[in-house]
């Protein structure tokens, strides 16, 4: 097995790791707003920001130099659609691959129509669908789909698309979301290895596109509503109405440090309002 091979499959590192997350999985699914007094908020604070500029892959994280980053950047993708993802398929249309890849940035955070993206690179559905499956194979991209039960209007929506490396994402909002998604994505798979239930990531939207960024499901069950916002403390009306809807807690993570608030929601509890890095920080 190459270095290359093992390097590609490699989960990039999360801010759970980086502070060493000591938080009980029993106390927070009895409290998901438990467990951030367990997290130094500087420390959280820098490792937020250096993954947010160097994304969480080992050599461009460690190196802590943006400079690394795009020279590792430039040759990561490139030498996975044109040596890997060839290799494995017998693709021929590289030059369409790459397009398809340059795109990809740009397209994070909103529910992606291969309809759409085949009919503009003048190819086959199928093509473009096969070409998505390797790039989430290759740990390119990786997709979440949308939660229909038990959600009044829900309509059966494209998955929403993010990137493993993140800070090819030029939007801030965007690559901030790209973040917290990648945080639960790794919770996520770690605790379904551990053992610890079936849990599953999603996000919500209904018939009158009102929005929440993730949706977190313990046992095909929802059990917490996630909403990004870059610095807004005011927790978003799709929030509010979906926690209603589902009575589930909820939570809104802003990219701006220093953030721990809770908001007075009636009946359905309270809704956080915490900084990112303090939060995700203190995930199992």
């Amino acid at each position: 097995m190459t270095g290359r091979f093992l390097e590609m499959h490699l989960f990039p590192f999360t801010i759970a790791e980086l502070c060493h997350s000591k938080a009980d999985i029993n106390q927070f699914l009895k409290d998901p707003f438990s467990g951030m007094d367990l997290v130094d908020a500087a420390k959280s604070a820098l490792a937020w920001k250096e993954l947010f500029n160097l994304g969480g892959f080992p050599e461009p994280f460690l190196s802590g130099k943006e400079a690394t980053w795009r020279r590792w950047s430039a040759n990561y993708g490139r030498q996975i659609i044109r040596e890997d993802m060839r290799s494995l398929n017998e693709i021929r249309l590289i030059d369409d691959i790459e397009t398809l890849s340059s795109l990809l940035p740009t397209k994070v955070g909103s529910p992606v129509s291969i309809n759409n993206i085949a009919r503009d690179l003048g190819v086959s559905f199928p093509a473009v669908k096969g070409w998505l499956d390797l790039f989430d194979y290759f740990y390119l991209t990786f997709r979440i789909s949308p939660w229909t039960k038990k959600v009044a209007r829900s309509i059966l929506k494209e998955k929403k698309l993010y990137l493993f490396n993140y800070p090819q994402i030029a939007d801030p909002a965007a690559r901030f979301e790209n973040m917290v998604a990648l945080e639960l994505l790794r919770a996520v798979r770690s605790w379904n290895e551990w053992g610890w239930g079936d849990f599953g990531l999603h996000y919500l939207r209904n018939k009158e596109k009102k929005e929440v960024d993730f949706l977190l499901t313990k046992d095909n069950a929802p059990f917490l509503a996630i909403e990004t916002k870059l610095t807004d403390t005011a927790p978003s009306s799709s929030l509010v109405e979906f926690q209603s809807a589902l009575k589930i807690p909820a939570l809104q993570l802003v990219h701006t440090p220093g953030t721990v608030r809770r908001v007075i929601s009636g009946k359905n509890g309270d809704i956080g309002i915490f900084s990112a890095s303090r939060w995700l920080a203190a995930l199992p």
